[in-house]
């Protein structure tokens, strides 16, 4: 620096603000300070009092108060001279002394390799922060002068610091709000760990001219809004930060031409009201890019940010996303914490900040009835510092994931096209499974096979990132539907199955249907197709299925046994003997097609004879159940000698290519089973439907029948319906 800030810079910033602080004992904190350091240097060569001087400038910037102003102007005597921490307290008061005091505890520190036995101190920080945030918004500012001027470090000591920036503190300004800290944080760490990425987007802005761009944009809305009676209007503009567009363009793989928030244009109105309001005139004025809304008023982040967001297409064809808040809002997102000073109005903000502290009391809280004071620091991580992997691409991308991620969340954490496709993964040259666990300095390829080749629904249990998880889930929503809905009508019929809940086939659909309802779902088919992708859980629905069944149950009369039909006896019909009916005409219930084999009963209709059905046929159960039909149910049984004349229909699931008709005809001609009907038809990607009408003896003959048919080339599943 050729131009050092003096303190009557200091006090100038001050007075300008108009705000009543205290002079006399901001001018009593620079003596001391002054007066301590005198003599030091910085490695920049500047009389150390400057550091501290910027501090405090930053903190009037945010608009913070005399205390913590006094605080950062002696933020480092306890620590870099002789001046005792009882000296500050006598002099200036129990706030300041705690305010100094708990910046240099953080500033003993070292966050890149806490070990255990600083972890007391740790937790003494974080209660002094949830007593006080003054002590952090110091640091924070504390921290980015010394980014500001970390060119005078040796080279090691740069991309230290800048890594702990980047874990710690500019994490810790976004969960405090204070947005302009947090960046800037992020693209000064960023010049020092990836000069050469930082300098390409910085290159990449300078030739995109977006500065005019904003600025007559915001011009032409401005004056829009002034025409719908919005003349209050007050607009800001801003280019992305650097590590912003970083993270996009280098971790997520995107081009430059596809960050579509690179611009923004900031609309500061009056009450939340005009901001739905004005967003109407934007969507009005430019095309808005769908899916690109958000409404963080009536939701708003973690850290109390609140705005409407919309991403729209300019007339020069450039996308921009336009911010929409209150003048109060604007300053919670700028100043975050610290506009509680700023602002101080009483018992609100008061609550506001409690709200933004919350999280850190939760961190204390749950680490009171620890008696292991180095578990806390792995909450800290958790909760500040993930700890994360970093493995590379075979072109040397780098690719971050969190602690335990597997060779599929790196796959989708390139692409999701890639994820779909993998079949496999080399790391380091040498295949591994597909669960194989991630670790920091590996170089993963992954083994793709063909376009439509797809996820496999087992990696659901596999993968640890929700982003692998979604789009896994994602993939068999839009592209497997009528699998889906099989999958899940399947799953769901045999966990019934399982639980001894059958429901009678004419009170089936109203059953499923009042399910789906529950699930807010539009139809059963969609309840279905949910559970096939993973969309829904079937441990959770199943307790809906419970209780809907005990109600059906309830509403009942209790089923006869079987045993308590009277038994008569009668010669066969059709290869069936019914007890105590001779030769009388029988048919083969559709509803469960019985064999011979399966256990079996008949129910006298009226003027068709005996309906012939599987005892364990749900329609028998329901039936049995109604004291009107218990009378016209009759034991029945398979006659010793079998016949070649029961029909079983088959459906057949393939991958769909020519002669697949031919080669299960084949297969069906080899068992000299009779084909009484039998129809194919093509269904999505790539995959044929066919249904099959045989002759069957029994069930034995059935299961060779299936097993036969299993083995044609390309066949997926063969299930009797």
């Amino acid at each position: 620096m050729a131009d050092y800030i003096t303190y009557a810079d200091l006090k100038k910033a001050v007075t300008d603000t108009g705000r009543p602080y205290d002079l006399q004992l901001l001018d009593k904190a620079y003596a001391l300070a002054n007066a301590a350091h005198a003599g030091q240097l910085r490695r920049s060569g500047e009389p150390y009092i400057c550091h501290p001087l910027n501090v405090a400038l930053l903190l009037v910037e945010l608009g913070m108060d005399t205390e913590s102003l006094a605080a950062a102007l002696m933020h480092d005597v306890v620590e870099d001279t002789a001046t005792a921490l009882e000296d500050i307290q006598s002099q200036f008061g129990p706030d300041v002394a705690r305010l100094v005091d708990g910046v240099t505890k953080l500033t003993k520190i070292q966050f890149s390799s806490v070990e255990e036995q600083q972890a007391e101190n740790l937790r003494k920080m974080l209660l002094a922060m949830s007593q006080d945030v003054r002590v952090m918004i110091i640091k924070l500012c504390d921290r980015l002068h010394n980014m500001r001027t970390g060119d005078a470090w040796p080279e090691q000591k740069r991309r230290d610091k800048a890594l702990e920036t980047m874990e710690v503190y500019a994490p810790i300004a976004h969960r405090l709000g204070i947005s302009n800290i947090k960046e800037e944080l992020e693209d000064r760490s960023l010049r020092y760990l990836d000069p050469v990425g930082y300098q390409e987007i910085k290159d990449l802005l300078a030739g995109a001219g977006g500065e005019a761009f904003v600025a007559e944009t915001s011009r032409v809305i401005q004056q829009r809004l002034a025409e719908n009676g919005m003349e209050n209007a007050a607009m800001k503009s801003r280019v992305k930060s650097v590590y912003g567009i970083y993270r996009k363009m280098f971790i997520q793989d995107r081009d430059f031409a596809e960050i579509y928030d690179v611009y923004a244009v900031r609309i500061i109105l009056d009450t939340v009201a005009e901001c739905y309001n004005a967003l109407g005139v934007i969507h009005d004025m430019y095309h808005p890019i769908p899916n690109r809304f958000k409404d963080y008023i009536s939701t708003p982040k973690p850290n109390g940010y609140q705005s409407l967001h919309t991403t729209v297409i300019g007339h020069e064809g450039i996308p921009f996303e336009v911010q929409i808040r209150t003048r109060e809002m604007d300053q919670m997102a700028e100043y975050g914490v610290a506009a509680h000073w700023k602002y101080k109005a009483g018992v609100q903000g008061s609550d506001r900040l409690d709200e933004r502290l919350a999280w850190v009391r939760q961190l204390l809280e749950s680490q009171r009835e620890s008696d292991d004071a180095g578990s806390l620091l792995q909450d800290i991580k958790g909760d500040l510092l993930p700890e994360e992997v970093f493995a590379f691409t075979p072109r040397g991308d780098v690719i971050n994931l969190p602690a335990g991620a597997t060779a599929i969340d790196f796959a989708y954490a390139i692409h999701s096209a890639v994820g779909n496709r993998m079949i496999g993964a080399k790391v380091n040259g040498r295949i591994v499974p597909i669960d194989h666990k991630v670790a920091t300095g590996e170089i993963i390829e992954i083994l793709t096979g063909p376009a439509d080749k797809g996820p496999s629904r087992d990696w659901l249990k596999i993968v640890t990132t929700s982003e692998a998880r979604n789009k896994i889930r994602n993939w068999f929503k839009k592209e497997r539907r009528e699998e889906n809905i099989q999958e899940g009508r399947e799953a769901l019929e045999k966990e019934m199955r399982r639980n001894l809940i059958n429901v009678p086939d004419d009170q089936w659909d109203d059953f499923m249907a009042e399910i789906a309802r529950r699930q807010r779902l539009n139809s059963v088919e969609e309840m279905y197709a949910a559970l096939g992708y993973g969309g829904l859980q079937l441990s959770r629905l199943m307790g809906k299925v419970k209780d809907e069944y005990a109600k059906l149950k309830a509403a009942q009369p209790k089923a006869a046994a079987l045993s308590d039909i009277p038994i008569k006896t009668t010669k066969s019909t059709d290869g069936v003997v019914v007890e105590g009916i001779d030769n009388c005409p029988v048919k083969f219930a559709k509803c469960c097609t019985p064999l011979p084999g399966d256990e079996i009963v008949g129910f006298i209709t009226r003027g068709f004879g005996v309906s012939i059905h599987k005892k364990s046929c749900q329609n028998v159960q329901a039936s049995l159940a109604n004291p009107e039909n218990r009378g016209r149910w009759v034991p029945a049984h398979w006659e010793g000698g079998e016949q070649e004349n029961y029909q079983a229909t088959l459906e057949l699931i393939s991958m769909n290519r020519d002669g697949l008709v031919g080669d299960v005809a084949v297969a069906l001609g080899e068992l000299r089973v009779p084909i009484y009907a039998m129809s194919a038809r093509a269904v999505d990607n790539g995959r044929a439907s066919m249904s099959i009408t045989l002759g069957i003896s029994n069930t034995e003959h059935l299961n060779s029948v299936l097993a036969k048919l299993r083995k044609v080339r390309d066949v997926i599943q063969v299930i009797r319906i």
